[in-house]
């Protein structure tokens, strides 16, 4: 995990064309996405053969997503960040929680940007793997250069499950993906690009990457 500084985003909507400004609190964001083998140990479920062990673990739900964070905080002795109703279509997050979670979107986005003020933080062929160099298969995390934060793969490789809905009025619980895939033209690699995904779907290039809230360790 990394330690990442407090600071504010501007974030925008191509599609309504809007833009708003979210302060962004200090917390913790895994320097990888979850892999593979981890998403294997915590959860008894191997997705794909071992020799994926440091691929990025995708095909997983927005839901997949959220079971794993509270089951790997207490596997950890942690408190678990989301209460999950019976039902399982019902959740909260509790953020003094000290367990593992989801980053929210301003948080991803404050992250992959590491300071940085245009479309990405480096070269894209230097920094991700998408359509053009990826034959359109992801790879094992941390091949490409970090961001100026120590970040791999914010961009390119899997998309990233975020825990912000994408917008309620229009798409009810869709949740919010970010950073761009192994499949995807270069335009979709960038900081502020946002896409949608139901979070009962499982999606062969989608994963997630952990975080945890300000004042906990990792």
């Amino acid at each position: 995990m990394r330690s990442i500084p407090p600071g504010q985003v501007s974030l925008t909507d191509r599609r309504t064309r809007r833009s708003w400004v979210v302060d962004v609190a200090p917390f913790q964001l895994a320097t990888f996405a979850l892999t593979s083998s981890r998403y294997a140990t915590v959860t008894g479920m191997r997705l794909g053969p071992v020799e994926t062990a440091r691929l990025p673990v995708d095909e997983v739900s927005w839901w997949d997503a959220v079971r794993f964070c509270n089951a790997l905080s207490e596997r950890e002795g942690l408190a678990t960040a989301y209460r999950i109703a019976d039902a399982d279509d019902d959740i909260e997050w509790d953020p003094t929680a000290d367990g593992y979670r989801l980053p929210t979107e301003a948080e991803w986005e404050h992250a992959c940007r590491a300071g940085t003020t245009g479309p990405r933080y480096g070269e894209l062929d230097d920094i991700a793997w998408y359509r053009a160099n990826s034959r359109e298969r992801s790879h094992d995390v941390g091949g490409k250069q970090p961001n100026p934060w120590g970040l791999y793969d914010m961009l390119g490789n899997v998309w990233e499950w975020c825990w912000d809905l994408y917008d309620a009025e229009v798409y009810g619980s869709y949740r919010v993906l970010r950073g761009g895939g192994w499949f995807d033209e270069h335009w979709s690699c960038r900081a502020s690009v946002r896409r949608r995904s139901h979070p009962t779907l499982r999606i062969d290039d989608v994963g997630f990457r952990l975080a945890r809230s300000p004042g906990t360790t990792g």
